[in-house]
């Protein structure tokens, strides 16, 4: 488990940019691509919590507010990093609106779909789009926070796991636009723990909880943190268009009830 509240002094050199990460998932990627020499630039709709936790993570932590749907933010935003940091080597599209369970089908509004995907699909989408000159300059990579909920569902989830899905093709397809200069993959997490450190101990999982994945536990944030990281790493060289499920092995296994 990573100590967010130390960070590693050393600098690889390389800057990367993690939306969605004041919290969870985000801000695990973020504590761990630290903790190996990166220069990370956080972002999050949550500017209070999102100002903390980079203070948190140290010097190699940055924050700036972003709403990745919103086109002039986000080129406002990628404008500040290379101002700030003169490059840009990575980008890890987590932001999303993450609650799969939504309204009935007949209950659900347009606007609410409309939200869902301009986040979770439109957001990566304009990311790419205005981060690509820079990341090329310097061979970098994106990865993209996609689900297991692309390929299975639970009821009321449909602007979810339509926008998970996509991501999924649009990872594919900025692979084939934007490479060789350019890789681009998605990482699919299952279930992650991604509640804060109090809430684990106040609530810990149960052992039938863990016990029904095919790996004996349930997914922690620095699981995702550690896929992402080889993925935006140089071993990863020949990887591109991919998807990496990390779900303890549970969309490969039968379950009859």
């Amino acid at each position: 488990m990573i100590d967010w509240s130390v960070s590693d002094s050393s600098h690889n050199g390389r800057v990367a940019l993690v939306t969605g990460a004041a919290r969870g998932i985000g801000l695990g990627i973020a504590a761990w691509l630290i903790a190996e020499g990166w220069q990370v630039v956080l972002t999050d709709l949550d500017r209070v919590r999102g100002a903390k936790a980079a203070k948190v993570l140290g010097d190699n932590a940055w924050f700036i507010g972003m709403d990745v749907a919103d086109e002039t933010q986000v080129k406002t935003g990628v404008a500040e990093v290379l101002g700030q940091f003169g490059r840009l080597d990575a980008l890890v599209c987590n932001a999303a609106i993450a609650d799969p369970h939504n309204t009935t089908l007949e209950t659900l509004s347009l606007a609410y779909w409309n939200r869902v995907l301009a986040v979770n699909l439109g957001g990566p989408m304009l990311l790419a789009k205005h981060c690509a000159p820079y990341l090329r300059a310097h061979g970098g990579a994106i990865v993209n926070l996609a689900s297991t909920r692309a390929a299975q569902s639970e009821p009321d989830t449909e602007a979810y796991a339509a926008s998970k899905g996509g991501l999924l093709a649009l990872t594919h397809a900025l692979a084939v636009s934007l490479g060789p200069e350019i890789r681009v993959n998605a990482v699919s997490p299952g279930w992650i723990d991604a509640r804060d450190p109090s809430q684990r101990r106040a609530e810990p999982l149960s052992e039938t909880d863990h016990a029904q994945h095919p790996a004996g536990r349930v997914g922690t944030v620095e699981d995702v943190a550690a896929m992402v990281a080889w993925l935006l790493s140089r071993n990863a060289g020949f990887v591109t268009g991919q998807e990496f499920v990390v779900d303890g092995g549970m969309t490969k296994k039968m379950i009859y009830t």
